[in-house]
C-alpha cells in the first residue's frame, strides 16, 4: 500500500529556498486550448452588396405576394376542413375499422345512427353559431362579424397551410415545373431525386439561393456525402427533365477552388435557348496589336462570360462536319497570332478557296489546293520545321540560365531577332487531304505514301515543337480513327468539337470516354453555328465547357490580316513568301517537265497507244529498266500489268504503262508549274515588295 504524501508538512529546504528570493503572484490559472493559426480558419462570409439587393428584392415579393398566399392558405383550410367534417360526419372511421372485421353488415344499424346523431350536432352547432352572432350583431353591430370573419379566416389560413404528406395541402404550382424550383427549394429536391441523383431520404443543402444571373437562374447546392458532382454533369439530360426545361438551358459546372468541392454543383437555368441570340464579335478587332503569349478571346460560354484560349506551348484540334463554323474557329485562333508581328506563320489551306486567301499576305509559306503537289510542298515545310526545332533546341543548350532557365521558349526569346527562334504557326485546313495522300514519296531508303511521312512529321512537331515555340492548329470535317492517327490524337493537346455525326467521332476528337463524362458534341444542335466543346490544354479548372466562338467575317478577316501585315512591316519581321522570298526557288524547279517523264511523252506522241510495254520504252529511249521505273514512280506513275496477244497469238501479261496514267502524271506536273506560277502572279499584285523582288 502506498503513502499518500502530507501537502501539510512544510519542507524546511523548500522554506530555505523560498526565502531566498521574491514570490512574483502570477493571477488565476485558466484552461485554454492550443489552436494552430497556420492552418485555413473559418471565415465570416461577407454580405456583398448584390446579397443585399436580393435580400431586399425577396423581401419586396413576399410583401407583394403575401395576399394571394393567404388567400390560397385560407381556400386550402376550407377544403382541408371540408374533408375533415365529411370524414366526421360518415363515421369513416367506425365504417372502416367494421369493415377489416367483416361485421360490416352487423354494425350497420349503429353506423347509421350515428351518422344521423352527427348531423344533429352539425345543425346544432351551426343554429348555435348563428343566433349567437345574430344577438352579438344587434348588441355591438357590424362590427362582430368582421372580427369573426378575420378570426374563421386566420384559423383557416393555418390549418389550410402547406405541409408535406397532408392530404390537399402539397405544395402544387399550375403550368410549366421550370421556375418553380425557384420559390420552392423543395421543387429542386424532388428534381434531384427524380433524375435518380440522389436516393429518397436524401436531400440537398442549400449554398447559395436562387438568384437572377444572366438572363436565367443560378443556383448553388451541396449534394449528400456519397454523391460526386461528376454524375450530375454526367446526367445533366435527366435533370434538365426533371426540372421541365430543354437541355441546352441547363448549365451543371462543379465549384472548384477554394470555396468548392467534389460535392458541390453550381446550377444555371437560362430562360430561354442561350445560343439563339446573334453572336458577338470578335473584340480583337478593337485592339491595334496583341501578344500571342497572352490567352487570345476565342469565344462566351451560356451564361455569356468570356472564354480565352491559350495558344503558346500546345497545340489545338478543331472538328466538326461541314457548315458547323470549323473554319471560323481555326481563323479566331489565328487572328490572335496574326496580331503579334513576332509570330511567324505557315497556313497550308486544303479546301483550296477563299477563306484563307487574306493570311498570303503576312504568311512566311502559304498554300492553297488539294492537288499532290500541294501535299508534297506541306511535307518540305514540314520537314524544314523539323529541322528548325532540332536547331533551336541545340542553340537554347548553350544559353546561359538568365536567358533561358529551361529548355523553352520565352516571351524574350522569341522577340530576340539575334536568337530568331520566333513562335511559329502551323495552320492547316483539311488536315486529312494531306493525311489520305497516297503519293509515293521517297523517305531516306524507304518509300512511303505522302500521307503517311505527313502524319509521322506532325505527330513528331506535336510531341517536341511546343516546348521549341511551335503551334501546331489542325482542322478536319473528318474526325474518324481512318483519318487522324492516334499517335498524333494523342499528343494535340488542346480540342475543340463542333457538332459531329455521333459519340464516337466526339470522343476520337475530345479524348476516350468524354461522352460518359457528360461531353458529347454529338448532341448539339444542327441550328447552333458555331458552338462546340472546348477541352483546354494547361490549367484550366474545367475538364471541358461548352463555347459559342466569338464571329468574324471574312471581312473582318480581311482587316486583321491587315493590320497584321503593317505591324510586320513596321516591326521588319515580313518574311518568306510574304516578301517573295520563295519565287526564285520553286521557279527553278518547275521550268519544265522531268527528262524521264518528256521522252515517254515525245514517244506517244508518234505511237499513239492505250498500253506500252516497259521494254519498249527502255529499248527506244535507252535507258536503264531500273532507273527508268524508279523515275517513274516519283512522278506518281507506276508500272502495271496488262494482257497483250504475243508472237503466237496467245493473251500474255506484259508490265508496261498505261497511257492514260503517263497523261495524269504529266497534267499533274502541268498544274503545279501553272499554280506557281498563278500564285506568283497574284502574290506580285498583292505584295509590293514581292513585285520588287522579282
Amino acid at each position: 500500500m502506498s503513502a499518500e504524501p502530507n501537502w501539510d508538512v512544510e519542507d524546511p529546504a523548500m522554506t530555505t529556498r523560498a526565502s531566498g528570493r521574491a514570490i512574483e503572484h502570477v493571477g488565476p490559472v485558466l484552461e485554454g486550448q492550443l489552436i494552430d493559426d497556420t492552418l485555413p480558419q473559418p471565415q465570416r462570409r461577407e454580405r456583398t452588396e448584390s446579397r443585399r439587393r436580393q435580400v431586399a428584392k425577396d423581401f419586396v415579393a413576399a410583401v407583394v405576394r403575401s395576399p394571394l398566399r393567404f388567400l390560397g392558405a385560407v381556400f386550402r383550410g376550407v377544403l382541408a376542413a371540408g374533408r375533415l367534417w365529411r370524414r366526421w360526419v360518415s363515421v369513416r372511421d367506425y365504417r372502416e375499422a367494421a369493415e377489416q372485421a367483416e361485421k360490416l353488415a352487423d354494425k350497420f344499424a349503429d353506423i347509421r345512427a350515428l351518422t344521423l346523431f352527427r348531423w344533429k350536432v352539425t345543425g346544432a352547432v351551426l343554429a348555435g353559431v348563428s343566433i349567437g352572432l345574430a344577438v352579438l350583431d344587434l348588441l355591438y353591430g357590424v362590427l362582430v362579424l368582421w372580427v369573426a370573419g378575420g378570426v374563421v379566416a386566420v384559423a383557416l389560413a393555418v390549418f389550410g397551410r402547406r405541409k408535406e404528406g397532408s392530404p390537399g395541402r402539397k405544395a402544387v404550382l399550375s403550368g410549366s415545373r421550370t421556375a418553380t424550383w425557384t420559390m420552392d427549394p423543395d421543387v429542386l429536391v424532388e428534381a434531384f431525386r427524380g433524375a435518380k441523383l440522389i436516393g429518397k431520404d436524401e436531400t440537398l443543402r442549400l449554398v447559395e439561393r436562387a438568384t437572377r444571373v444572366s438572363g436565367g437562374w443560378a443556383v448553388t447546392v451541396d449534394l449528400p456525402a456519397t454523391r460526386k458532382a461528376s454524375d450530375v454533369i454526367k446526367n445533366r439530360d435527366a435533370l434538365a427533365s426533371a426540372l421541365a426545361v430543354d437541355e441546352v438551358q441547363l448549365i451543371v459546372d462543379r465549384v472548384r477552388g477554394a470555396g468548392g468541392h467534389a460535392g458541390r454543383v453550381s446550377l444555371w437555368v437560362s430562360d430561354r435557348d442561350p445560343y439563339s441570340t446573334p453572336a458577338v464579335r470578335t473584340p480583337l478587332l478593337d485592339v491595334s496589336r496583341w501578344d500571342a503569349w497572352k490567352p487570345l478571346p476565342f469565344g462566351r460560354d451560356a451564361r455569356g462570360r468570356r472564354v480565352d484560349l491559350p495558344m503558346v506551348g500546345t497545340s489545338l484540334l478543331v472538328a466538326a462536319i461541314p457548315r458547323q463554323g470549323k473554319t471560323f474557329a481555326a481563323r479566331l485562333a489565328a487572328a490572335g497570332l496574326i496580331l503579334d508581328p513576332h509570330v511567324r506563320l505557315y497556313v497550308a489551306d486544303f479546301k483550296a478557296g477563299k477563306d484563307w486567301a487574306a493570311a498570303a499576305q503576312v504568311a512566311h509559306r502559304f498554300v492553297a489546293g488539294d492537288e499532290p503537289e500541294h501535299v508534297l510542298a506541306l511535307l518540305e515545310w514540314l520537314r524544314e520545321l523539323i529541322a528548325e526545332v532540332q536547331g533551336r533546341y541545340r542553340r537554347m543548350r548553350d544559353l546561359d540560365d538568365v536567358v533561358c532557365p529551361e529548355s523553352k521558349v520565352t516571351p524574350v526569346i522569341s522577340r530576340d531577332p539575334d536568337l530568331g527562334m520566333p513562335i511559329t504557326a502551323v495552320f492547316i485546313d483539311e488536315v486529312q487531304v494531306p493525311l489520305d495522300d497516297r503519293s509515293p514519296v521517297k523517305d531516306g531508303d524507304r518509300r512511303l505514301p505522302a500521307g503517311e511521312c505527313v502524319g509521322e512529321a506532325l505527330t513528331w512537331l506535336a510531341r517536341k515543337g511546343p516546348a521549341a515555340g511551335i503551334v501546331l492548329v489542325l482542322a478536319t470535317q473528318r474526325p474518324d480513327s481512318q483519318t487522324i492517327p492516334p499517335g498524333l490524337r494523342a499528343v494535340l493537346g488542346s480540342r475543340f468539337a463542333l457538332r459531329v455525326m455521333d459519340w464516337r467521332d466526339s470522343n476520337i476528337v475530345l479524348g476516350d470516354q468524354m461522352n460518359t463524362r457528360g461531353f458529347d458534341s454529338s448532341r448539339l444542335l444542327a441550328s447552333h453555328k458555331g458552338v462546340g466543346i472546348l477541352r483546354p490544354d494547361g490549367d484550366a479548372d474545367e475538364v471541358a465547357l461548352t463555347v459559342r466562338t466569338d464571329y468574324m467575317p471574312n471581312e473582318d478577316w480581311q482587316t486583321i490580316c491587315s493590320r497584321g501585315r503593317d505591324l510586320r512591316w513596321a516591326a521588319g519581321t515580313l518574311s518568306g513568301q510574304a516578301v517573295g522570298e520563295v519565287a526564285d526557288r520553286v521557279i527553278t524547279s518547275v521550268q519544265k517537265l522531268p527528262e524521264s517523264l518528256l521522252a515517254v511523252v515525245e514517244y506517244l506522241a508518234v505511237n499513239d497507244r492505250k498500253f506500252v510495254p516497259t521494254a519498249e520504252l527502255v529499248g527506244a529511249l535507252g535507258i536503264d529498266a531500273r532507273t527508268f521505273a524508279e523515275q517513274m514512280s516519283e512522278l506518281g506513275c507506276p508500272p502495271t500489268r496488262h494482257r497483250l496477244p504475243g508472237s503466237d497469238g496467245r493473251p500474255q501479261q506484259v508490265r508496261g504503262y498505261l497511257a492514260a496514267e503517263i497523261r495524269r502524271a504529266v497534267e499533274r506536273n502541268g498544274r503545279a508549274a501553272d499554280c506557281v506560277s498563278s500564285n506568283l502572279r497574284r502574290g506580285s499584285v498583292q505584295n509590293p515588295t514581292a513585285r520588287k523582288s522579282l
